[in-house]
């Protein structure tokens, strides 16, 4: 998919079908003719549009002649069968090409749509630098939105895990933990960028532009910081946790153990009163009451030790 915009010098922005300079072209899992046909309208190196659409490609900043390609890890939330969010990094590609701003990506994201429906302040496609530092403050916020709402499901998940002996639960955990492996890993790596970004010269920034990339670290660094301790939390509930379903499940079998053996009186007391040999008192008028009461009295006194011993 391709699309084109273009703002105005009031920030005001359009979608437009022709190239033209100040535009904005942004490329979502796009076909090889759209490719071949940027590339040379645009006369950008074919690996400039191609590595971004790799989901194992690193972040990294390159330059080409004036044309300069950025690789960033971007934040991505999918559905699964059962309707859970699934959250995962994606590459998204930044070219700053002579005379156009280009941006491509495997999947859509809610970032696109921000600067495209004219949401974000003072943003205008031509202004190039700029518009890089803002999708990149977009995508640390974007980090820190979703890191928000893993701590929720971890919160959730901590309530459920409280009365829980199954298996569920634990492995919900283990899937936010994944994704928090993803998350760390790729602000780590968009940091280095950034870090590349401020300290060398292939950007050309104002001092606003300077400011902004300086907000856009920060951001970041609070993400990585957020979600290394998130990580670091959960990998400890999740110790913590198994053991908690272990105990469940023994104080469960030892409430059954005990129940069992309450049981197990009434039936050996019968037992013996049902053999077909002589028994003392069979011929007795109510040896029946007395087999009854005999087992009564031996299970409750059973359950009285096994409740004053905890045992449920």
């Amino acid at each position: 998919m391709l699309n084109i915009y273009l703002s105005n010098e009031e920030g005001v922005i359009k979608e437009t079908n022709k190239i033209t300079s100040g535009c904005w072209i942004n490329l979502i899992a796009p076909t090889e003719q759209e490719i071949q046909s940027i590339a040379e309208k645009l006369e950008l190196p074919i690996g400039f549009l191609k590595d971004p659409l790799d989901e194992e490609e690193r972040s990294r900043i390159e330059k080409d002649g004036e044309d300069i390609l950025i690789i960033v890890n971007i934040p991505s939330v999918a559905f699964n069968d059962t309707k859970k969010p699934e959250y995962d990094t994606i590459p998204l590609g930044i070219i700053i090409a002579k005379n156009c701003f280009v941006t491509i990506c495997l999947k859509d994201n809610p970032i696109f749509h921000v600067f495209s429906q004219g949401k974000v302040k003072d943003f205008f496609t031509f202004k190039r630098t700029r518009f890089a530092f803002q999708i990149l403050y977009s995508m640390s916020t974007s980090y820190l939105k979703y890191l928000k709402q893993i701590s929720k499901k971890i919160d959730t998940i901590e309530s459920e895990l409280l009365q829980s002996m199954r298996n569920k639960e634990l492995f919900s955990l283990l899937h936010l933990q994944k994704s928090l492996v993803y998350f760390t890993t790729s602000l780590k790596s968009n940091n280095i960028v950034m870090q590349k970004m401020m300290k060398s010269r292939f950007l050309k920034m104002y001092e606003d532009d300077q400011d902004l990339l300086e907000d856009v670290i920060i951001e970041n660094q609070q993400a990585i910081e957020m979600a290394e301790t998130h990580a670091s939390i959960l990998s400890g509930m999740m110790d913590a946790f198994a053991s908690v379903i272990s105990n469940n499940v023994s104080i469960v079998m030892k409430f059954l153990t005990s129940f069992t053996i309450i049981l197990s009186l009434p039936t050996m007391v019968a037992s013996f009163y049902g053999m077909n040999v002589d028994i003392p008192y069979q011929e007795y008028k109510h040896a029946f009451f007395v087999a009854i009461s005999i087992s009564l009295v031996l299970s409750c006194l059973t359950a009285i030790v096994f409740w004053r011993k905890r045992f449920f």
